[in-house]
């Protein structure tokens, strides 16, 4: 099995790749598929039906980790067997299992790649397959792209709050697992973190690393100065003090007693509005001005904006639980999609019509425009083979025939710095009515091509008129 650029996977479990990763009824319909030798070749699309609460728009996020997964996806013999014992499985023949047994993902993919902004309808992953093959791989690819894509667009939010201010991912301790913690790091990271204090995260993805210290290493010293001091022995260059343990004014006028020059001091509870302008105060009546205040304890976005529009003088910012668990919208509705089938060279355009559960057929682009000044204006969703003037196709080939491409191969740590560059560059590029915490207004604006509708109609007219309808 190819194991990607270098990469050295034996660091994460081996069942990262288990094609069980998946709902059983992907797996019974890859049966019937099998059992039915429907070999048609089949197209999904992965996209958003909405944004989230008080999301203007979305960050794409978790596309590495998702070809690792195709590249790798297998049934070892001892799944299959599983499989196998499963009652719904009594009557599925032979043939299937012996389909688990040398599964191989044999596909093409299309994608926006990481750190692209993007929108409800747009596709952020199309992939093309044999049809047992991509239903079996969807709910691995909406779960891999879900939890990256949520915490890069709650930290797109977090980011632009602190103004500038750097801003350090710690929500390790609250994410809803270890590896979603590790890879929260890594879409907040793609977002505009600075860093984060998850050291697996910094090793694996060569993300930059924070830490301070934690209030039991002030509590386990007789005195406080003494911790400080301790500490300070330590890491005589790179100490961030913690300094709300007891009294914060008094541990600041300790630092000070000891002629020892901290890194920075650290502010996790109270009034941080107060403290930090004391605190300012303080370390510039020393000569320490270039003393950091790195400030966390339950922030958010709003928190943050709220304490810099009252002139807290704070440099940098932790966040913790409302980042790695994206706490006020909790989740994206993902979905995956059929929008095509062909067999025997017949290509066959499918949509989905239920009331307010609607999709578009046939394989799409999205297209970007912008004005004169290179703002982005609005985006078009249209056929793949369209074009718009100077319009900006997104999405970019990364897969072929189940391997990826050159040009989507990487290290991990150049994945992430060239995913954050993007992000960065097209945030910049927003109109700046995106940018607010509040919901913008207009909308950015977002259409469907006059193509891709009257394909839409005619998919709901051949429905419509079907004798089986």
């Amino acid at each position: 099995m190819c194991l990607g650029a270098g990469i050295n996977w034996t660091m994460f479990p081996s069942n990262l790749f288990s094609g069980l990763l998946t709902d059983l009824y992907e797996l019974t319909m890859a049966a019937g598929y099998v059992q039915n030798r429907f070999d048609v070749r089949a197209t999904f699309e992965l996209f958003v039906r909405h944004l989230p609460l008080n999301r203007n728009y979305l960050v794409a996020a978790g596309l590495e980790q998702s070809l690792d997964f195709l590249e790798n996806v297998h049934f070892p013999a001892e799944e299959i067997a599983f499989v196998r014992g499963l009652p719904i499985f009594r009557h599925v023949q032979p043939g299937f299992f012996d389909f688990l047994e040398r599964f191989d993902f044999s596909g093409d993919v299309w994608a926006l790649p990481e750190g692209t902004v993007f929108f409800p309808g747009e596709p952020l992953l199309r992939v093309t397959a044999p049809i047992a093959e991509a239903q079996l791989v969807e709910t691995s690819l909406l779960s891999i792209l879900h939890l990256q894509t949520l915490i890069a667009s709650k930290a797109a939010r977090v980011t632009a709050a602190a103004a500038g201010r750097s801003v350090v991912e710690f929500g390790s301790r609250r994410a809803h697992g270890t590896e979603a913690a590790v890879f929260a790091a890594r879409a907040a990271y793609i977002a505009g973190c600075a860093g984060t204090s998850n050291t697996f995260a910094g090793h694996f993805f060569g993300i930059p690393v924070y830490g301070t210290q934690a209030h039991s290493w002030i509590m386990a010293h007789d005195d406080e100065a003494e911790a400080f001091s301790n500490f300070l022995d330590v890491f005589p260059e790179q100490s961030t003090l913690l300094v709300d343990t007891y009294d914060v004014r008094k541990a600041i006028d300790k630092i000070i007693m000891l002629g020892r020059k901290p890194g920075g001091i650290r502010l996790d509870s109270g009034d941080v509005l107060a403290d930090s302008l004391w605190t300012r105060r303080r370390l510039d009546q020393v000569g320490w001005k270039d003393v950091q205040i790195f400030v966390s304890g339950d922030l958010d976005e709003h928190r943050i904006e709220n304490l810099l529009c009252s002139g807290a003088p704070i440099d940098a910012f932790g966040v913790g639980t409302a980042l790695s668990t994206s706490a006020d919208a909790p989740y994206v509705g993902v979905i995956y999609k059929l929008v095509e089938v062909e067999l025997d060279h017949r290509i066959r355009s499918t949509a989905k019509f239920s009331a307010d559960k609607k999709t578009y057929p046939g394989r799409k682009q999205v297209f970007r425009l912008a004005t004169a000044e290179t703002t982005y204006c609005s985006d078009i969703i249209g056929l793949e083979d369209e074009t718009f003037g100077s319009a900006e196709p997104l999405l970019v080939p990364v897969m072929s025939r189940g391997q990826r491409l050159e040009t989507a191969r990487q290290d991990p740590a150049s994945a992430v710095r060239m995913a954050q560059a993007r992000f960065l560059a097209e945030k910049a590029r927003l109109p700046n009515g995106l940018l607010t915490l509040g919901i913008a207004d207009p909308p950015y604006p977002v259409s469907y091509s006059a193509r891709l509708e009257e394909l839409c109609e005619q998919a709901r007219q051949s429905f419509t008129t079907s004798p089986l309808t």
